[in-house]
């Protein structure tokens, strides 16, 4: 057996712990709202930048290349100064939302280039100026300007001008599920010499601080020439090791009350003294050398075009025999492994045992990826498929968050008055200590229910054991709420988030080959309760068109379609509603394959596919649909008037494609119960006959259940693919183009709405204006629409054509469409003709520079019309989706049940 999928054989059967060390650590724990004890949600200005230096955290930690442990009980990570900064750069800075003119945005340029499913081979890569770093520049100019300008980046300021900069790379390897190999280079891009302090950290999570009877004891960590070594009840005994003669360091991870508030702190060495005393000299570290952080201070002198090296090992006492444990996994199917490290040469080794283990994983990674990626994929493809694996993988974090203590307040400051009935007061069973993938690492360090959804789908292609935990994990009780609720995202779990997550777990299920019914059970089990709670709560009339409020598509309308409506109307989604059928179709399809195991099943077919039935009925009822336009519009009730369209051409009126299924109608005929079911229905209510797979809707022995029937399809679908409207060349837009040239404007009330196509970053303050749906182009979305195109091809096959590009192209099959918008989101990332990567826009840097260019950013959005990367910088979460999109090419059909 391959080396890594050995691994990951041993961790998921739970014989060799090999996910438990990760890259689990953070990169911004500041300006969350778990930091946040403000009584008004001030998240940002509670627990500024400024302070991260020099505040313990409460709940996680951050730093550079973080490695942790899954409950987090120590932290490794990197930092460094170049003799010019006025503090070490210990972690990554960016604006929060007030300062940046478009939102929160990092201001910093670095890159996941790798990493295997257990972490056991990663690397990392960093550019870091020689200059001065222009924290002042950034936010000042950032600050000045306003939503129509473009934002001011690092790359902007000059400080990478003539190279003068380091190429930052840390490789890592595990010898061990607990036994970290870490080879750190800092290559001097500059054109002279130059000076680099490279300062490894080695600290505890700050957790005896709560006065917790279960936290009281001290870990600690203690500098031994080269070595730091730390002691834990938890962890055991944790040894840093360093090559050369660095100095040790180190001081407690506790906050300097004496700076930031003024008054005496817990400890003489807090947690800024390695800062303080490394960038101005200060006799702020212990004097003995001990404390609770620490780090090996190394200082480089590098001539330009040169390369420093240093050596790390990470060990625990818990790796039982320092280097049998480690091959465990290997010996046992992989044996012909000879460049292993030797156990013999134990656990501290920085020589022959260190190399060979790094050139071991390094080779086993190779090989990983080569099975991975499709013969017919093109170097370039292969290139952008890795990074994106290693994004997807270097995102998951250590979550932690106690909401009932949280909203109790700091113990160490008063809380506000209002806290408790604030922000998430309702969740106060939410109880979180788990590891999970984040949207991103830096701008959104949290969990966000339906982008996990899509990280799940992803992280099904390289490690299906991970994406289906995820996909359980907000399920379970201390994330699920007893009303069946999902929490939403930290900032609010309150909001709604679209339901997906039954999409997501059948992909992930087929994806896996389509064997692991225990999952899809326990799944379909827990998600009753979340669809009983859809049911209740975003159909306020009961009358199964959903309202859900703004269901993750931010400012995609004229009005905050959560908060804002107009006072006195209510509106009806088509969105809500269109997602609504889906669920109902996942769970019928779900209960279907579950029915062939189980005859309990039976009678949740009938249940959900009822359900979609009323809901597809109903929207066409209450007039989401307009025949003149051939589109899905949401419909605003207006007292006085009656129903009035919200004729806004956008991609909610396009998720209705997303509700639709075919299946076998042996499949159905199989189920007693629904048999008589829909022998009632053709009998009884004749007008539901193209929704539930009447004569019109058979194809052999397939029958189609859609919300969108193939009379109403191809009207659709030719505004879809019209590249006037929502057919770019880099995928399919948010907002139909045509509102370029006809914005829509709505008076209702005496107040007058607008919208009109933004391709680029958003002009609307609305829902904290760093995101926008008005017209760039979405992962998560044109994947769905991806899918469903698959699936109306499963059942229409290769004889039912269309013009593609709409109006008048030539006529392609479903799945040929397809396969071509899947080629416009993938060539996002890829060299075009003339040698330019569209994500990088007009940065001439990243376009020309190959020291750049072939470091991939994988961002939140990209501009409608000319594919540049926009928002969030590191949105490996869904945009990972890329993987899948080019894993396409070496499969002719979806997964089908």
């Amino acid at each position: 057996m391959q080396a890594e999928k050995a691994r990951l054989q041993a961790a998921d059967d739970g014989s060799v712990p090999w996910r438990e060390w990760g890259p689990y650590l953070a990169e911004r724990a500041w300006g969350t709202v778990r930091e946040d004890y403000s009584s008004g949600g001030t998240a940002w200005d509670y627990f500024p930048h400024d302070h991260a230096r020099s505040r313990a955290y409460r709940w996680n930690e951050d730093g550079l290349a973080g490695i942790c442990d899954d409950k987090q009980w120590f932290c490794f990570a990197l930092a460094f100064w170049n003799g010019r900064d006025p503090i070490l750069k210990e972690r990554l800075f960016g604006l929060t939302g007030p300062e940046g003119n478009h939102g929160e945005d990092v201001k910093e340029y670095w890159w996941y280039l790798d990493s295997t499913p257990t972490h056991s081979w990663m690397r990392w890569r960093y550019h870091y100026q020689q200059a001065a770093y222009p924290y002042c520049d950034l936010v000042d100019v950032n600050r000045a300007r306003g939503r129509e300008d473009p934002e001011y980046e690092l790359v902007d300021t000059g400080v990478f001008d003539d190279n003068r900069y380091w190429a930052i790379t840390a490789d890592y390897a595990k010898a061990g599920p607990r036994d970290l190999c870490i080879v750190i280079k800092a290559e001097n891009r500059g054109p002279r010499e130059e000076t680099l302090h490279v300062l490894p950290h080695l600290w505890f999570r700050n957790t005896w601080a709560w006065g917790l009877a279960d936290h009281g004891d001290f870990p600690a960590v203690r500098g031994e020439g080269s070595r730091l070594i730390g002691e834990h009840r938890f962890t055991g005994r944790i040894v840093l090791s360093g090559d050369g003669e660095p100095t040790p360091l180190a001081c407690d991870n506790e906050s300097n009350a004496a700076r930031l508030w003024d008054v005496p702190g817990r400890s003489h060495y807090p947690k800024d003294g390695i800062n303080d005393h490394v960038v101005h000299g200060a006799q702020t570290v212990s004097p003995n050398c001990s404390g609770t952080k620490a780090a090996l201070h190394y200082v480089l002198t590098v001539p330009p075009g040169q390369t420093g090296e240093i050596r790390l090992r990470l060990t625990s006492d818990l790796a039982e025999d320092a280097g049998g444990l480690a091959d465990h996994a290997d010996h046992a199917d992989h044996a012909d492994h000879a460049d292993r490290a030797d156990p013999a040469a134990g656990p501290y080794d920085l020589g022959p045992g260190f190399e060979a283990v790094v050139a071991a994983r390094r080779a086993e990674a190779d090989e990983f990826f080569a099975e991975l990626t499709p013969a017919s994929c093109t170097a370039d493809e292969a290139l952008v498929l890795r990074q994106a694996v290693a994004g997807l993988l270097w995102s998951k974090q250590y979550y932690h968050y106690n909401a009932a203590r949280w909203l109790k307040g700091d113990p160490y400051f008063p809380a506000g008055e209002d806290r408790g009935h604030g922000r998430n007061a309702r969740w106060w069973h939410l109880s979180a200590r788990d590891v999970i993938a984040m949207p991103d690492a830096w701008e959104y360090p949290w969990f966000a229910a339906w982008d996990l959804a899509f990280h799940a789908v992803a992280l099904a292609r390289v490690d299906p054991a991970f994406a289906k935990q995820q996909l359980e994990l907000l399920l379970e009780g201390w994330y699920l709420h007893s009303c069946g609720q999902i929490p939403a995202y930290e900032w609010n779990f309150d909001d709604d988030n679209p339901p997906v997550h039954a999409w997501a777990a059948l992909q992930v299920f087929h994806l896996d080959g389509a064997r692991d019914f225990a999952f899809l059970k326990r799944v379909f089990r827990k998600l009753l309760m979340n669809f009983t709670w859809w049911v209740n709560h975003a159909d306020s009339d009961g009358d199964n068109v959903f309202e859900g409020g703004f269901l993750g598509l931010d400012n995609i309308g004229p009005f905050d379609r959560d908060h804002g409506v107009p006072p006195g109307t209510f509106l009806q989604q088509s969105d809500g509603t269109a997602w609504m059928a889906m669920y109902s179709l996942n769970m019928m399809e779900m209960a279907l394959i579950l029915a062939r195991q189980d005859s309990t099943y039976d009678d949740l077919v009938p249940k959900f596919y009822e359900h979609f039935a009323l809901i597809a009925e109903a929207a066409y009822r209450i007039g989401l649909w307009s025949e003149q336009d051939g589109f899905f519009y949401d419909v605003l009730q207006v007292p006085g008037t009656g129903l009035v369209p919200v004729r806004v051409r956008s991609v909610v009126g396009l998720l209705p494609l997303a509700a639709a299924t075919s299946v076998p109608t042996s499949s159905l005929r199989s189920i007693t119960p629904l048999v008589n079911r829909v022998r009632w229905y053709r009998t009884n209510r004749p007008e539901y006959a193209e929704l539930l797979g009447g004569d019109d809707t058979r194809s052999g022995d397939r029958r189609l259940l859609a919300m969108v029937g193939p009379d109403r399809l191809p009207r659709l679908l030719t505004r879809m693919l019209d590249e006037r409207e929502f057919l770019s060349g880099h995928g399919l837009r948010a907002l139909s183009r045509e509102h370029h040239d006809h914005p829509f404007s709505l008076t209702v009330g005496g107040n007058r709405y607008t919208l009109e196509y933004e391709p680029g970053e958003s002009r609307t303050v609305m829902f904290g204006g760093n995101s926008n749906w008005r017209g760039p182009v979405w992962f998560p979305v044109n994947y769905m629409l991806i899918d469903a195109l698959d699936r109306y091809h499963q059942f229409f096959g290769d004889n039912w054509r269309i013009p593609f590009p709409a109006p008048d192209g030539t006529p392609a099959t479903l799945r040929q469409i397809a396969n071509d918008i899947a080629h416009r989101l993938v060539s996002l990332f890829l060299k075009d003709a003339d040698g330019r990567r569209p994500v990088f826009g007009d940065v001439k840097l990243f376009q020309h520079d190959p020291a750049w260019h072939d470091l991939i950013p994988f961002h939140e959005y990209f501009h409608g019309d000319t594919g540049a990367g926009l928002g969030a910088s590191h949105q490996t979460g869904w945009t990972a989706l890329v993987v899948n999109l080019i894993l396409r090419k070496q499969e002719s059909r979806p997964p089908s049940e």
